[in-house]
């Protein structure tokens, strides 16, 4: 399955000018061939805690925005949207959304709001993991902050075979995102698909260092530092069969 992480700006608060910015980008992956499009954390709005300015219905504009994509152009489309959902939360959550071809629907809660951004203050955690079958792919999705918590990746290894992270991840900490992305790849002996921001947004500076690694820590493909682009990538299931097989660390687990 071809991958395309699109490693963009965030207009901040302003999920028109998004919508406008990205519908062309979105277009040309899925027109060069990507069957997943992934786009960053917030997408829309940037990572805003002012929620209730920002969090829309889970129908909303940016829900909407990301099930039209798919439909168009006949391919799966995600990204985190903030999204008041009073059946699930008295706060809004931080929802990943992957909207498929057909216009179905999948949604994960992103489970470690950042408490140090003060996020748990404005976003209420998620409580159930996903993990979803695309194109024959088992992709299990992650949300910026998450990364640091390895247990949430290792208990879900045996049923995946890409982690998808997206992320606004600040430049100063740049080195722990790539570090701990090439982490969990190895660890988990499974593709990662990382996507983060670039540009600046609430006065935080973004420099994307956007990435797929294969399941024995390969970086096949990269992003330029701190520029818009987009990443294209196989998920080779021989890939990590052959790693899986040939080095079977998962089965010593206790």
């Amino acid at each position: 399955m071809k991958v395309a992480a699109v490693q963009h700006d965030i207009e901040w608060e302003d999920p028109e000018a998004n919508f406008a910015s990205l519908g062309p980008k979105v277009a040309k992956a899925a027109a060069d061939g990507a069957r997943l499009v992934v786009l960053a954390e917030m997408y829309s709005t940037g990572f805003s805690m002012a929620s209730d300015r920002v969090a829309e219905p889970p129908d909303g504009p940016s829900v909407g925005f990301l099930v039209e994509q798919a439909a168009a152009h006949g391919a799966w489309v995600c990204g985190t949207v903030p999204v008041r959902d009073p059946s699930t939360a008295e706060l809004p959550v931080n929802r990943f959304v992957l909207a498929g071809p057909d216009g179905s629907v999948a949604s994960y809660d992103k489970i470690h709001p950042f408490s140090y951004g003060g996020e748990h203050e404005h976003y209420a955690a998620g409580s159930e993991r996903l993990t979803i079958t695309v194109e024959g792919v088992r992709i299990t999705p992650f949300v910026c902050y998450d990364l640091r918590f390895s247990d949430d990746f290792w208990t879900l290894a045996h049923e995946t075979d890409c982690y998808v992270v997206v992320a606004n991840w600040p430049a100063p900490r740049r080195a722990h995102w790539s570090a701990l992305l090439l982490a969990r790849a190895i660890e988990n002996q499974a593709f990662v698909v990382g996507v983060n921001r670039v540009g600046t947004g609430g006065g935080i500076d973004y420099q994307g260092d956007s990435v797929v690694i294969d399941p024995f820590g390969v970086e096949v493909a990269g992003a330029p530092e701190g520029e818009e682009a987009v990443l294209y990538a196989d998920i080779d299931l021989d890939r990590l069969e052959q790693v899986r097989s040939r080095y079977p660390f998962l089965a010593d687990r206790r």
